[in-house]
C-alpha cells in the first residue's frame, strides 16, 4: 500500500450533471459484470501494475453505464487483496442501484472483493492523501464532536492543518472521505448528523482515531425497535398525529426504493379531526393485518410512519419494488368500509414523502 494516496475529487465525489438520465437498471447491472468477466485479466494486469490512470479510463465507462451518477474506488480489501466499491458516495437517491449491482457481484476471491459503499479502513489513521498539493495525513485529524440530547447522531467538526489553504468544497470533501474510511460509508449516514469542516481547531477536539468509539456509544443506545409519537399541524393548520419507527433512515434499507402510501378514510373523528371509537379500532384492526403481512415481506419492506389529519390516515411502508408489499397493501384496502380507500406506488429512493420523520 502506498503511504501517500492521491485522489481526484471529481472521480471520489462526482457530480451529477443535469441532462443525467435514469440508470441501475438489471440490464445496465449485468452488462457491468458481462464486461468485468471479460475484461478482468487486464485489469487485474493494471492494478498488479499500479496503472492508476488507465484502470481509470477502463473503469469509469463501465461505472457510468450502471448510472452516470455512480463513483468507484479500489481500495484494500477486507478478505480479498482489492475491494472495487461503486458507491452514492452519499446521494441517497442512487443508494439502490449501487446495492443492486453489489447484489449482481461474482462471489469475492484471492484478489477482489466488492462493495456498494466505502469500507471503515482499519489503517485509516496511517494513511495520508495527496489533497490539491497538500499532505492530508489523517492521523494530524481531530474533531469537535456533539451529541444532540435523545437523538441517534453525533454532529461532527472536522479539522485537519492543511483546511486553511484550501477552498470550501475542497475541504469538505476531504473531511467527508476521512469519515468514510473512519467509520464507513454506512456508518457516517447512519450516525453522524451535521458535518463541518472548519479552519481551526475545535474547543475540547479530539483525535479521530476516537470517533469510531463515541460512534458506537451512541448506537448502543438503539438497539431494539422503537417508534416515537409526533404531534403536529397541517399546512392548513388542522392537528397532525403520526407514529414513526425510530430510528428511520433510509441506509438501513438500501433496496427499499418503493414508497407505498396507504389512505384510509375514516368515519368517527373528534373536534380536531382525529379518530377515535369505532375508526379508532378498525384503524388498529388494519394496521395489526398490515404488519402481520409485512413480517412475512421483512426482507422486501418496512412500515416506516403512519399519520392522521382532517379524517383520513396515511400509512407510509417503503419497499423492494421486485417484491409483493404492493400487491398486499391492494388486497388489505379491500375490506376497508369507511369511505373509499387509496393505495399509490411510486419511486422514492430517497424517502422524501417521510422527510420530516427521518433521523
Amino acid at each position: 500500500m502506498p503511504s501517500v494516496w492521491k485522489y481526484s475529487t471529481m472521480r471520489l465525489f462526482g457530480r451529477k450533471d443535469a441532462d443525467e438520465v435514469a440508470g441501475g437498471s438489471a440490464e445496465a447491472i449485468a452488462g457491468f459484470w458481462a464486461w468485468w468477466q471479460e475484461n478482468r485479466p487486464g485489469l487485474d494486469s493494471l492494478v498488479a501494475a499500479g496503472a492508476g490512470e488507465e484502470l481509470d479510463e477502463r473503469l469509469r465507462p463501465a461505472v457510468a453505464a450502471i448510472h452516470p451518477g455512480l463513483v468507484y474506488e479500489v481500495a484494500p480489501g477486507r478478505q480479498a487483496a482489492h475491494a472495487l466499491v461503486v458507491t452514492a458516495a452519499g446521494d441517497a437517491e442512487l443508494r439502490s442501484p449501487a446495492h443492486r449491482w453489489a447484489g449482481a457481484a461474482p462471489p469475492s476471491d484471492l484478489l477482489w472483493e466488492f462493495h456498494p459503499s466505502r469500507q471503515a479502513n482499519p489503517l485509516a489513521m496511517d494513511l495520508t492523501l495527496d489533497v490539491g498539493g497538500f499532505e492530508f495525513a489523517l492521523d494530524k485529524l481531530t474533531l469537535g464532536l456533539r451529541v444532540p440530547p435523545n437523538q441517534p447522531r453525533v454532529d461532527v467538526s472536522v479539522h485537519h492543518p492543511i483546511f486553511a489553504d484550501l477552498d470550501e468544497d475542497t475541504r469538505t470533501e476531504a473531511a467527508l472521505l476521512a469519515l468514510d474510511w473512519l467509520l464507513g460509508e454506512d456508518d457516517v449516514a447512519r450516525w453522524v448528523g451535521e458535518i463541518t469542516a472548519v479552519t481551526s481547531d475545535p474547543i475540547d477536539s479530539v483525535a479521530a482515531a476516537h470517533l469510531p468509539a463515541v460512534v458506537a456509544d451512541v448506537a448502543s443506545g438503539y438497539t431494539e425497535e422503537e417508534w416515537v409519537l409526533l404531534e403536529g399541524r397541517t399546512g392548513t393548520g388542522a392537528p397532525l398525529v403520526a407514529t414513526a419507527r425510530h430510528p428511520l433512515r433510509p441506509v438501513d434499507h438500501p433496496l427499499f426504493d418503493q414508497h407505498i402510501a396507504i389512505t384510509l378514510p375514516y368515519a368517527h373523528r373528534d373536534e380536531n379531526g382525529l379518530p377515535v371509537g369505532d375508526s379508532l379500532a378498525a384503524l388498529r384492526d388494519f394496521e395489526e393485518r398490515l404488519a402481520a403481512r409485512l413480517l412475512k415481506l421483512r426482507d422486501d419492506a418496512v412500515l416506516a410512519a403512519h399519520l392522521s389529519a382532517e379524517g383520513h390516515r396515511i400509512i407510509h411502508v417503503y419497499a423492494d419494488p421486485t417484491g409483493d408489499a404492493a400487491i398486499h397493501a391492494k388486497e388489505l384496502i379491500v375490506g376497508w368500509e369507511e369511505g373509499e380507500p387509496r393505495v399509490d406506488v411510486g419511486a422514492d429512493p430517497a424517502w422524501t414523502a417521510v422527510a420530516p420523520f427521518l433521523t
